[in-house]
């Protein structure tokens, strides 16, 4: 299946811009926590309390103790149950320590620490050279190693990949799709190409355009949405519109629209985004009332065989983070996205 492409007004859509770099926020867990090696023994080191130290947080005096290590691991390692202070095991990193107390700390890899390691598996490479990967991402894989997805992640496979992947940040990941939105993503293979990437992100020079099913009839032929996105107070694992959020633009564009033989209208776009905030595609269409097709999180409702949000990353553009020469990818969506594409675009 090809998608066809109508033409938007320059005035109505500038640009195509890119995610920003949520890949590299300081906050993920999966970078700060890789200290140890992930299969050296586990070590423990014991020390009593200074009188310098009473009054503090244990973490703390942790980092007192094992200053080589992040005090982020070192709290992993506290709500772990690998901290003991006169022999009881703790679980607040927060917790009060006072002058004589004995802490006993194991050195032991954390499920973070273990999730850093090479797993063989079949990548989709678009293009690759020395400097840079450019992946289709299948819905389904998880892009980083995170609670509840420890393994069998897109960095495990990029470990496996190349040897140079276990030198960089998140093995170069620059930016990231949801596990269930498939399409295009980079991958630097050096420093100095991941470096070039994430100024190329952070400056919005990097086009990606999605396609996407919503559901409702989209009147509009080019929306723009204008706003603010952050977490939502009621549910950490969804993100909303909300006016202590970041700025978030997206410009949407309608291609095709299909009339369902109960009357439901599905309607097939195209999304630009000017900025790269978590979910924000799924988040900007659910708050105009078109959630995308099969999106639980965001009201959207299965049907026409989509289990999964209806979103894919189907344009990718750069400059080559070394020679400067501009690249531009593009993938059609998988086979359960472009069947109801089909039905969409035949109906119009």
């Amino acid at each position: 299946m090809t998608l066809q492409y109508t033409v938007a007004p320059a005035s109505a859509l500038t640009s195509e811009l890119s995610d920003e770099v949520s890949a590299v926020e300081s906050d993920d867990p999966g970078e700060s926590l890789i200290d140890e090696p992930a299969d050296s023994p586990a070590e423990r080191r014991q020390a009593p309390v200074s009188a310098a130290l009473h009054g503090s947080r244990l973490d703390k005096a942790l980092v007192s103790m094992a200053g080589e290590f992040s005090r982020n691991y070192l709290q992993a390692l506290v709500e772990a149950g690998h901290v003991w202070i006169d022999g009881r095991t703790q679980t607040s990193a927060s917790r009060k320590v006072l002058a004589g107390q004995v802490i006993t700390v194991e050195l032991t890899p954390t499920q973070e620490c273990r999730a850093f390691r090479a797993e063989p598996m079949l990548l989709d490479i678009v293009f690759e050279d020395e400097h840079l990967i450019v992946v289709d991402k299948p819905a389904g894989l998880v892009v980083h190693p995170a609670a509840g997805n420890w393994s069998g992640t897109l960095l495990n496979g990029l470990l496996a990949h190349h040897a140079g992947a276990c030198t960089l940040p998140r093995a170069g990941i620059v930016h990231r799709l949801d596990k269930d939105t498939s399409g295009l993503m980079v991958v630097g293979k050096t420093l100095v190409a991941v470096t070039a990437l994430v100024r190329q992100i952070a400056s919005r020079d990097v086009r990606r355009v999605y396609v996407a099913v919503c559901h409702g009839r989209f009147d509009h032929h080019i929306l723009r949405i204008e706003a603010p996105i952050g977490r939502d107070p009621r549910s950490r694992v969804r993100m909303a519109v909300a006016s202590s959020g970041r700025s978030a633009r997206t410009d949407v564009e309608r291609l095709a629209l299909l009339e369902g033989p109960t009357g439901e209208w599905l309607s097939a776009v195209r999304c630009s985004l000017h900025t790269g905030r978590t979910h924000q595609i799924r988040v900007h269409l659910a708050s105009v009332g078109h959630p995308l097709l099969a999106d639980k999180t965001y009201g959207g409702r299965e049907g026409f065989g989509m289990t999964r949000q209806a979103l894919h990353a189907t344009r990718l553009g750069f400059e080559h983070p070394v020679d400067g020469r501009p690249m531009a990818f593009e993938r059609d969506p998988p086979a359960d996205l472009a069947s109801v594409w089909g039905l969409i675009a035949g109906a119009d």
